[in-house]
Parts: C-alpha cells; sequence; structure tokens
C-alpha cells in the first residue's frame, strides 16, 4: 500500500494548481481573510478510482494533555467540536447541511491524539470541506450543547461503566491500575469530579491551546488530494499557530506479583483483564515477532488463539478468550480495532470474559498457566508456520474500507512506519521460529500483573486468591476427556506469586 507524506506550504501547493495567492484571495476574499502562508501536514492515500473521499484530520492532542483537576478535557472539547455546531450554525443547523450531502463528521479523544473522521462522495467535497473546516477552527461553544455533552461524559462514567458494561468496566480499571501517577492514568472521558469542575471557558481554553496548524495531520484518500488540501489550508487558516510538542512519558512503573483490584458490585458472574506495561511498540522489530506470538495465543474475536481453544472451547468457560499487544479499542460493531489509538506505549494483556463465580478463579490461573507455557516452551515449527499465514492473510481485513485504510496510513506514519498490514505483509514472511521465541522470552517474562476483576462478593473472592489453594473446576455436565481432566488439575494447583488484593466498591470508581 503506497502513501505518500507532505508537508508543504499553501502557497507552493496554489503554484503546483496553477492559482497565485493573490489571484485567488480577489475571487473569495472573505474565505481567505487574514490568509498567511500555512504549512499543513499531510498524508495522502491514492485511491482515485474510488467514488468516495475519506478525510482523517488528527490532531497531536489527547487525555494525556489534560490538566490536572480537569481530567477529561480533551475529550469533552473534541465532543463540542463534533456535536455542537460552529460559529455560524446550530448543531442542528449543521446537521441539515450535512444531511444531502449524506455526510458528517465524528471525533474521538485517545490517549494521545483526537481523530475526526469523515467520509463523502466526490460530487459534493466542495461543500463538506467548508463545513468539515469550521466544525474544527469555529466551534460554537453555545453553553446548552457543553451542558448537554458534558452530562453525557458524566452519565456515560457513573451509569453506563458502572452499571451497564462489566467486560468493559474491568478493562478500564485494569488501564487506571497499569498507569497510576502517569498522563495515561485516567479514562479518556475523564473522572467524574474533573467533569464537573470543567467550565465552558476551560474548552475554549483548550481549544485555542491545543487544536492548532502545527498540531495537526489531514489524511486524505480520493478525489483531487493536492485541490483539497488548498481549500481546507484556506478554511483552516484561523486555527491557532503554535508549536506541538508531545508531553514526556514517564516509565510505567512494573507490577511485581499478581496486583489485584477487586471491583465489587452486583453482577451475575465475573469479569477479568490482566495485563502489564511493556517497551514495544509498532515502531519495534519485535513487534511483529510478537503478533505471531499474540496470534496465537489470542487474536481478538477469533477462534485460533490458544486461550479461546483451551478456556472456551474446552472447557466452556464463557464466551471468549484473547490477547492484546496494544491498547484495544473496538470500533462499533467491527471486531477489528479502531485506527488512531497510536501511543507512545504500550502494555500486554489478555481479557476473560464474563465467567461463572465460583469458576473465576480457575479462569485466572488458566490464562497465567497459557502464558507461563508460551513463555518456558515457545511455539512449534507447526504452529508458528499455521499462525504466520493466517496472520498474513486475517490482517488483510483490518483495512478493508477506505476510511480503514486511511487511518492504518496515518497509524503508520506515527510509528515511522508503513501502515500496519504493509508491515507484516513484509515483515513476518522473514521472521524465524527462533527469533519469535526469542521476543516472547525478552518482552513477555514479566515479574507480575495487574488484575482487574469485577465481581458480587469481593471479600469471598480474596480470601480464596489469598489463600493459594488449589481451585479445581467443576464442569456441569459429564464425559470431560481424561487428558482434560488431568491438565485441570495442573491449572488449578497452578501458583499464583505475591497475591496482593484491593477492594473497591463500584461506587467510586471513575470518581477522582
Amino acid at each position: 500500500m503506497n502513501t505518500s507524506q507532505f508537508i508543504l506550504p499553501l502557497t507552493s501547493i496554489l503554484l503546483l494548481l496553477g492559482l497565485s495567492p493573490s489571484a485567488l484571495s480577489q475571487v473569495n476574499a472573505r474565505r481567505f481573510r487574514n490568509l498567511e502562508p500555512v504549512k499543513l501536514s499531510a498524508t495522502f492515500l491514492p485511491a482515485q478510482d474510488s467514488p468516495l473521499i475519506a478525510l482523517r484530520f488528527v490532531f497531536r492532542v489527547g487525555s494525556q494533555d489534560d490538566p490536572p483537576g480537569k481530567e477529561g478535557l480533551a475529550a469533552l472539547t473534541a465532543a463540542m467540536m463534533t456535536e455542537g455546531g460552529t460559529s455560524s450554525l446550530t448543531y442542528e443547523q449543521l446537521l441539515e447541511r450535512f444531511y444531502p450531502l449524506a455526510a458528517g463528521l465524528s471525533g474521538a479523544s485517545y490517549k494521545e491524539l483526537t481523530v475526526f473522521t469523515g467520509l463523502v462522495h466526490r460530487d459534493n467535497i466542495k461543500n463538506y470541506v467548508s463545513l468539515a473546516a469550521s466544525m474544527l477552527s469555529s466551534p460554537r461553544f453555545n453553553p446548552e450543547d457543553f451542558i448537554r455533552l458534558k452530562n453525557e461524559a458524566l452519565d456515560y462514567l457513573s451509569k453506563s461503566l458502572r452499571a451497564g458494561d462489566d467486560e468493559e468496566l474491568a478493562k478500564s480499571t485494569l488501564q487506571l491500575e497499569l498507569y497510576k501517577n502517569h498522563p495515561y492514568g485516567h479514562l479518556d472521558r475523564g473522572t467524574i469530579q474533573a467533569l464537573k469542575s470543567i467550565s465552558l471557558d476551560d474548552v475554549k481554553a483548550f481549544h485555542h491551546h491545543y487544536f492548532t496548524r502545527e498540531a495537526l495531520t489531514v489524511g486524505l484518500a480520493g478525489g483531487d488530494q493536492l485541490a483539497i488540501l488548498e481549500s481546507l489550508g484556506g478554511y483552516l487558516a484561523d486555527l491557532p499557530s503554535r508549536n506541538a510538542v508531545p508531553i514526556e512519558l514517564p516509565t510505567p512503573r512494573i507490577p511485581r506479583g499478581l496486583e489485584i483490584t477487586i471491583v465489587e458490585k452486583p453482577a451475575a458472574s465475573t469479569a477479568i483483564s490482566l495485563g502489564f506495561p511493556i517497551d514495544v511498540t509498532r515502531r519495534d522489530d519485535d513487534f511483529y515477532a510478537l503478533a505471531i506470538a499474540n496470534s496465537y495465543l489470542g487474536e481478538h474475536r477469533t477462534f485460533n488463539g490458544k486461550l479461546m481453544q483451551d478456556l472456551r472451547g474446552k472447557r466452556g468457560l464463557n464466551y471468549g478468550d484473547y490477547s492484546y499487544l496494544e491498547d484495544f479499542i473496538q470500533e462499533g460493531m467491527s471486531t477489528f480495532p479502531v485506527p488512531g489509538n497510536s501511543r507512545r506505549q504500550q502494555y500486554f494483556s489478555i481479557w476473560l470474559r464474563p465467567v461463572p463465580h465460583e469458576k473465576a478463579p480457575f479462569a485466572l490461573r488458566a490464562s497465567l498457566w497459557e502464558l507461563d507455557a508460551l513463555i518456558k516452551h515457545g511455539m512449534t515449527e507447526p504452529d508458528f508456520n499455521a499462525t504466520r499465514d493466517y496472520l498474513l492473510n486475517y490482517s488483510k481485513l483490518w483495512v478493508q474500507s477506505l476510511p480503514r485504510r486511511l487511518g492504518y496510513a496515518m497509524d503508520g506514519a506515527f510509528y515511522n512506519r508503513r501502515d500496519l498490514v504493509a508491515e507484516i505483509a513484509d515483515q513476518l514472511p522473514k521472521l524465524t521460529l527462533g527469533q519469535v521465541n526469542a521476543a516472547i522470552r525478552r518482552h513477555l517474562a514479566s515479574p507480575g500483573f495487574k488484575v482487574a476483576i469485577v465481581t458480587s462478593d469481593a471479600q469471598a473472592l480474596a480470601k480464596i486468591l489469598k489463600s493459594n489453594a488449589p481451585t479445581p473446576l467443576a464442569y456441569d455436565t459429564q464425559g470431560t476427556p481424561e487428558s482434560i481432566l488431568a491438565e485441570d488439575k495442573i491449572i488449578a494447583a497452578f501458583p499464583l506469586p505475591d497475591v496482593s488484593i484491593t477492594i473497591v466498591p463500584v461506587s467510586q470508581m471513575f470518581e477522582k
């Protein structure tokens, strides 16, 4: 997949198009008012045969930049930009303008980046550009929209996340524990007390300080990309100019033993997430070796992983079990990760979907046992070859749409690499079994884990885990093969090293 990276002054772009800046400003003086030469960074993805044009506006700002006590400010600002109208249009009027274009602009703020995405037919690009750019450069900042969007964020933290989604609650708790006293150490949506303290003036100031020309990279796929970029340069001239220097990130603390946080709430089953920070990202060659190992252990929502085969397939413990080399945010109903969540620091994690309460200790032990076996024994040659072939083909599904192709291309630029699928296609055929097993030992043999558990009787579970006594698995039906029963005895007694447990009532989660 070929992409081109451009950083051109706007005047140079106009000359390439056969236009002079002075002549163009005379034709449309109001549109280009106060325009000075603007440097626009852009990623171009060739897609000339597509009737659609995909656009991405990626700002180098995210929840890591939230001021202390104002956690959630980046995400709330992004929401105001996409769901609050422009200086000349209310949100309702903006939706009316987008409707005949069959288009819109959505946004999300992650740890390091805030990403706005759109898809429009090429016949409608001229009108679309003016609307989308005005949302980014001249948000309306209406007080009523501010109250509405802030309340939505508060409801998500206090109601949806606490009460409605135990799986996401466990995963969110794991993130908080992995990055305590770190810029990543709060949810992107913030905390309840911090959100309550954020004012509309805070949002305006954050937008002015961080949403700048220098922080922006434009992604374009399809259409006459230089002409579109030139047009965007005019509309985005109102963005302030300020150097965008990412904040320094401290090294996350590596856990020792099992550092367990149990969130207690009424729950029909027990949700578990566990993991530890790793010093590998897509920038590193070892990432691609680990990608094979991770796919073998637990590719998201697939049946080829050992965790899925052994915990669900052989034992029926739950609906699914997966592992990850990166922070994983699922894109809507897709099973693939959302593009744009690029980070300088990552973590390895295992997600055990909810299990019956009485089987939770065994499920935790089984996941630790599977990883321990992978570290000690490595992959076999047949497993290595089969998994590598699978991943080479499966990864192509990640870029099956034009917006996803563009997103992966821009993620690649973040890591100074090509897009992930292109890197996988290039790197995996060169790897050997020995290189993959060596990478496993280097990066996945952690001295400990952070473990996040959501369950209804925290004290009872804590007592079982602290005792380190065997936790045998009882089956609801007869006929389990003797080989599995013998393996169960080993897993049930697998040691839980240096267990420490903190119990948190769900009412305290995400409070501050």
